[in-house]
């Protein structure tokens, strides 16, 4: 979802945090509750165990506006410096179209999504082919880098 995050070398400005309560529903649309689905991924008190789960975690980072969970789940070759991210843009949906591998059986996995946004009066999709590994050392699910398709 870099489309709307921009790699900036200058201090960014610090988006405010969109407040998601444990018991409202989660923004990646599982239809969970956001503590019992990717707040606890954000709060760092459980790690994604598949690629999905990790975009799903994303997605709602995005919807937040937690760039700190953004950084950390990014793998260090393609993490940008700083992340600076929209106080405008409003995450609406999340749609996933497809996956492959990114099983607690694999090292890597995609990820096909389509989100939802809407900035300015302006609504529209963002979709994504995205590449997940696994890092080295703990596993835990990083996203790499993805494809925007139109």
């Amino acid at each position: 979802m870099s489309r709307r995050a921009r790699n900036r070398s200058a201090a960014p400005r610090r988006a405010a945090a969109v407040a998601v309560r444990p018991a409202d529903p989660c923004p990646c649309g599982t239809g969970r509750t956001y503590g019992a689905c990717c707040g606890r991924f954000h709060a760092g008190s459980a790690e994604a165990a598949t690629a999905e789960q990790l975009m799903r975690s994303r997605y709602a980072a995005f919807a937040a506006r937690d760039a700190v969970y953004l950084l950390r789940t990014w793998h260090p070759r393609t993490r940008p410096a700083v992340l600076d991210l929209d106080d405008g843009m409003r995450w609406t949906g999340l749609e996933i179209t497809g996956t492959s591998e990114g099983s607690a059986f694999h090292a890597t996995g995609t990820v096909t999504f389509r989100a939802h946004w809407s900035a300015g009066g302006e609504s529209g999709v963002m979709a994504e082919h995205s590449r997940f590994t696994r890092a080295e050392g703990n596993g835990a699910w990083l996203y790499v880098d993805g494809d925007v398709r139109d």
